[in-house]
């Protein structure tokens, strides 16, 4: 046989042989390579909110960013986490509580729009709790709940409004199961329900709410599980397990990532010492999860099995090179770890007024109970449509329009057609205390900052940090300090809505005419005289603004109170939210616009209003 001679290539001819075979050596994947694209880099996860949703989700974010992913961590509700799944708008759910969830969960199973990998904690439970104390009292099962309505204030405690648990005492409430048709839920989060039993607890009240394991209130709180909800929870009270939730596809698609969410499970005690580390050492959430995994080598070892980093590298190498941080890393590191102690100087004081001024505030809540409920019993005591027609001739005498006096009586009767009539008398009544006791606080100051400019001074950088500081960032120590309800929602509108009045006040007082002030004290006026019968006359449009817009900001605050378990109309449109039911928050949401037009018509200066 003649052998045959190789072919002589041009030079251009074996540059495109060798760009052939690179372009191959690229497309064929390489051993210890995640065959992943560039898709997968950011991981997009949702957290609920519960404190072991948001411990686990915080570890595995952890976890992806030493692999080099880039995680995102986005606040959601239950249901709105599944609707953002079917939506590929978030990747992963780690907190797939089952069987309370089974409602949430079924219809995107159904659809294939979300896959369920597999369960990464079993053992847990969820159903309703009471301290020790109340159970040993005879109240040990959901059958024994009514015969303690009384001392319970026919009230059963929850956590954020459209979460499972809470659909299901509600459920519960409205089929009268256990006789419990006369109760109500207050929903407001997990920390403000773990406030109010504390409460209850410091005072050895009952109270009954929903509890769950892994979590801390275990071993903080002596409680008990409540027997009997087994066709409503589940059995072995609320006996769970917790699943890994992908949208469709995503493990296919970032195999890597999905291999390190089949291998990811965890322990009660583990989750238990993870959420300790945020609830009691009071560390943010990745902060827990990287000294978690510093104190749990092997058995994040044992979940990176098989895993890779996003560029292809040993998952454990790069874990060891997390460990020892780049110099910018460390100087960030420096400075966080001796962090001047602002967050914990407030705990501290807030902690101490709670132990040492308990009867105080208890005196407080009581006088601020007490005139809500007495506010909201006046408005009840008419009939509907008597009240409807009051306040239609009420605008008709202030404003002499019959325009306005017709608008007030539709918008009520809609309000009422609609469903929210009692929501609606709640909020009023949180809006006009609120807005009397705001008036009643800021009407002085306010004429005393005019007199006096020192005074002022020190109290603009008060009443400007008032105005700026996010709501719940001063909610929260009224929480701690007056418990769930509508105290707590009540003090926080007082002061959000305080520095209107203060400040238009100081305007109106200040913008008082030289001349007129003059011509009083040239007749001889007192300092009173020229108040009463000079200031307050010419500064009195100034001043009944400030008024109406302290009633726009104590009504604008009802969402907010709604979270603290206020009631009123913030609490369906926070439901709406968090079930994604469209139509119950613009039906809520357009009540609250009613109500605030109603409002200001009403109470707005008379020149402004003639020329509405």
């Amino acid at each position: 046989m003649t052998a045959v001679p190789p072919r002589v290539r041009s030079p251009a001819g074996r540059c495109a042989a060798l760009a052939a075979v690179l372009l191959a050596a690229t497309l064929v994947p390489q051993p210890g390579r995640a065959a992943e694209g560039p898709g997968c880099h950011g991981v997009r996860l949702a957290d609920i909110g519960w404190t072991d949703v948001t411990a686990t989700t915080a570890l595995f974010g952890r976890l992806l960013r030493e692999l080099g992913y880039e995680p995102a961590i986005t606040v959601l509700s239950v249901p709105v986490t599944y609707a953002s799944m079917k939506n590929r708008d978030i990747d992963v759910f780690l907190g797939n509580w089952m069987p309370s969830m089974e409602a949430d969960r079924r219809p995107y199973v159904q659809d294939h729009s979300v896959e369920v990998l597999g369960a990464n904690l079993e053992g847990a439970k969820y159903t309703l709790a009471v301290p020790a104390y109340a159970y040993e009292s005879g109240l040990r099962s959901f059958a024994d709940i009514r015969r303690f309505e009384v001392a319970l204030h026919s009230s059963l405690y929850g956590i954020e409004p459209g979460n499972d648990g809470n659909r299901l005492v509600l459920k519960i409430i409205g089929e009268n199961q256990f006789g419990l048709g006369s109760f109500k839920l207050v929903e407001s989060s997990e920390q403000g329900m773990l406030a109010e039993v504390e409460r209850a607890i410091r005072a050895r009240e009952p109270i009954v709410f929903l509890g769950w394991d892994p979590h801390p209130m275990n071993t903080r709180f002596d409680l008990r599980y409540l027997a009997g909800g087994d066709a409503t929870f589940g059995a072995n009270f609320g006996g769970a397990a917790v699943y890994t939730n992908t949208r469709a596809g995503y493990s296919a698609a970032c195999p890597n990532v999905g291999r390190l969410l089949q291998n990811l499970k965890f322990t009660l005690r583990g989750e238990s010492e993870l959420m300790g580390r945020i609830l009691d050492g009071h560390q943010p959430p990745d902060a827990a999860a990287a000294d978690w995994i510093l104190a749990h080598r092997d058995t994040v070892t044992a979940w990176l099995a098989g895993v890779t980093t996003f560029a292809g590298g040993p998952a454990s190498a790069a874990l060891d090179h997390g460990a020892a941080q780049k110099p910018v890393a460390a100087f960030e590191s420096w400075v966080t770890s001796h962090k001047i102690p602002v967050g914990d100087t407030v705990t501290r004081g807030v902690d101490y007024l709670k132990q040492h001024g308990l009867g105080f505030f208890d005196g407080v809540k009581i006088v601020v109970r007490t005139s809500i409920d007495l506010v909201g019993s006046l408005l009840g005591l008419l009939p509907a449509p008597l009240l409807i027609a009051a306040v239609a001739l009420l605008a008709l005498w202030l404003r002499r329009s019959l325009p306005l006096a017709l608008f007030v009586a539709l918008a009520l009767l809609f309000i009422m057609n609609q469903g929210y009539w009692d929501a609606t008398l709640e909020t009023l009544a949180l809006v006009l205390v609120a807005a009397f006791v705001s008036t009643l606080l800021g009407v002085p100051l306010g004429i005393a900052a005019a007199r006096r400019p020192g005074l002022y001074a020190v109290l603009r950088p008060v009443l400007d940090l008032m105005q700026t500081l996010p709501t719940f960032v001063y909610l929260t120590p009224t929480l701690v300090l007056f418990g769930l309800g509508v105290v707590p929602g009540l003090i926080s509108t007082v002061i959000f809505a305080l520095p209107a009045p203060i400040r238009l006040t100081h305007l109106g007082i200040s913008s008082v005419p030289k001349a007129l002030l003059e011509a009083g004290e040239a007749f001889g006026a007192t300092r009173l005289q020229l108040l009463l019968k000079v200031e307050l006359p010419s500064a009195a449009p100034t001043i009944i603004a400030g008024i109406t817009q302290c009633i726009m900001l104590s009504l604008s605050m009802v969402v907010i109170a709604a979270l603290v378990g206020a009631g009123g109309l913030g609490v369906p449109v926070v439901r709406a939210l968090g079930t994604v039911q469209v139509g119950m928050g613009f039906e809520a949401g357009l009540a609250i616009v009613l109500l605030a037009v109603i409002l200001d018509r009403i109470t707005r200066p008379a020149d402004d209003g003639a020329r509405t």
